[in-house]
């Protein structure tokens, strides 16, 4: 029960960082060094989250997708509160 909590906690963290991240992203023209940044640079702090976390590489899937569904959110509330969505 604690390994799913503590996993459940990682992802839920994954997705929350990426939030704001996906938001940003946005307002970036495609593949520029700003959109590029703003998809990857999560991606350390959740890899050292999950290493601490003691989960091994077969969790990276299920931390991707929290990280996907942030930056997915977060780029959908960018375009409505910009009345483009």
């Amino acid at each position: 029960m604690h390994n799913l909590v503590t996993l459940l906690g990682l992802i839920i963290v994954a997705f929350v960082i990426n939030l704001p991240l996906g938001y940003l992203r946005q307002s970036c023209e495609k593949f520029t060094f700003a959109w590029y940044f703003y998809i990857h640079i999560s991606i350390p702090v959740i890899i050292y989250l999950r290493i601490k976390s003691g989960y091994s590489w077969k969790y990276i899937p299920l931390t991707l997708g929290g990280a996907f569904a942030g930056q997915l959110l977060g780029g959908i509330i960018h375009k409505r509160r910009q009345g483009n969505g």
